[in-house]
C-alpha cells in the first residue's frame, strides 16, 4: 500500500528533452529605441548641469554619453535587423575596428586645426575614409562570405560610427584642455557628439556597400575604379562637413559684428565670445555638417533603394 509524500516533499520531475541554445544571444525587438530614448532623457540634465555648474567631475557623463549613444544604439539597431544574416562577429568587430581608428582620426583633425585650409580638411577626409576602409576590410578578411551592398552599408556604417564616437570624445577632451573658452566650447562640442556619428556613418556605409559588392567570391576584395569614385566622393562630404564647421566661427563674427578687430581667431575659436556668440556658434557649427550628413544618408539610402536583398536562399545567407 502506498502512501502520499508528506507535505514538502519535493516532486519528482520528468526531464524533457534539451532545446539546442540559440546561435546568438537574443535582443528583445525595440531595444535601440528605448537605449536612444533613455539615453537621451539622460544626457540632456546632465549636460545642462555641467554647463551651469562648469564641473570637472558633471562633464564625464554628458561627453562620454553624447559621444557613444548615437553609436551604441545602431549597434544594437544592426544586430536587431541584420545580427542573424551578418553575424555578431561582423557588425561588433567592425565596430570595434572603426573605434579604434577614431583616436587617429581625433589626433589628425587636431592637428589640423591651428591652420585650417580646404586643402588641409581635403587631406585629412582622405586618411580617414582610406583608413576606415582598411578597417572595414581587416574586419572581414575572415569572412568571405559577407558581401553585398546592403551588407557593406551596415557594416560600413558600423565602422563609421564607432570611429565617430572616439573621435567625438577626443575633440571635447581637446576643447576642455586647449580651447580659449573651453566651457562655451564644450556646448559645441557636446553637440557634436551626438550629430557626429550621422555623418561618420553614412559616408563610410556608402563607401563599404561599394566595396563589399564588388567582392570576390573567394573573399578578396576589389579595389575597382567603383570603389575608388565612391571613396573620393564620400572625402569630399567629409571635407565639406569639416570646412563647414571650420567656418562657423568666422560666419559668427561677421553675422554678430563683434571680433573682427582682433583678426581671424585662434585655432578654430572665436576671441572671447560672448554668450549670444557661443549659443550661436553651437547652433553654426552644428547646421552646416548636418546638412552635409542629410547629403551622405540621402546617398545610402539611394544605394540601399537600387539593391533590394537577396532571397533567403544559403548562397546569399550571410547578406542582409
Amino acid at each position: 500500500m502506498s502512501h502520499p509524500p508528506p507535505p514538502g516533499t519535493p516532486k519528482a520531475r520528468i526531464p524533457h528533452p534539451q532545446q539546442p541554445p540559440p546561435p546568438y544571444p537574443r535582443i528583445g525587438a525595440g531595444l535601440w529605441r528605448r537605449c536612444l530614448v533613455g539615453g537621451l532623457a539622460v544626457w540632456v540634465p546632465a549636460a545642462g548641469l555641467a554647463l551651469a555648474t562648469r564641473s570637472a567631475a558633471a562633464l564625464v557623463v554628458p561627453v562620454l554619453l553624447g559621444a557613444f549613444l548615437a553609436p551604441v544604439v545602431f549597434v544594437l539597431w544592426a544586430y536587431e535587423r541584420h545580427g542573424r544574416d551578418l553575424g555578431v562577429s561582423a557588425v561588433l568587430g567592425c565596430f570595434l575596428a572603426g573605434g579604434a581608428l577614431g583616436v587617429l582620426g581625433a589626433c589628425l583633425t587636431a592637428a589640423s586645426a591651428p591652420h585650417p585650409s580646404p586643402g588641409r580638411y581635403l587631406t585629412v577626409a582622405l586618411t580617414e575614409e582610406a583608413a576606415k576602409l582598411a578597417a572595414l576590410a581587416f574586419a572581414l578578411r575572415r569572412q568571405p562570405a559577407v558581401h553585398g551592398m546592403r551588407a557593406g552599408l551596415v557594416l560600413g556604417a558600423a565602422v563609421g560610427v564607432g570611429f565617430a564616437a572616439l573621435e567625438s570624445t577626443g575633440h571635447a577632451l581637446d576643447a576642455a584642455l586647449w580651447a580659449p573658452d573651453p566651457w562655451g566650447q564644450l556646448e559645441t562640442e557636446l553637440v557634436r557628439g551626438l550629430l557626429a556619428p550621422l555623418g561618420q556613418g553614412a559616408w563610410t556605409a556608402v563607401a563599404g556597400g561599394v566595396l563589399l559588392a564588388l567582392r570576390r567570391p573567394d573573399g578578396r576584395f576589389r579595389y575597382a575604379p567603383p570603389v575608388i569614385a565612391a571613396g573620393m566622393g564620400v572625402a569630399l562630404l567629409h571635407a565639406l562637413a569639416d570646412t563647414a564647421r571650420g567656418l562657423s566661427p568666422w560666419l559668427v563674427v561677421r553675422l554678430t559684428g563683434r571680433g573682427v578687430e582682433t583678426g581671424l581667431f585662434a585655432p578654430g575659436y572665436p576671441p572671447q565670445p560672448s554668450a549670444a556668440q557661443q549659443h550661436l556658434l553651437t547652433l553654426v557649427s552644428a547646421l552646416g555638417p548636418a546638412l552635409v550628413a542629410l547629403a551622405g544618408l540621402s546617398w545610402a539610402l539611394s544605394l540601399a533603394r537600387r539593391n533590394p536583398p537577396y532571397p533567403p536562399c544559403p548562397p546569399w545567407k550571410n547578406t542582409p
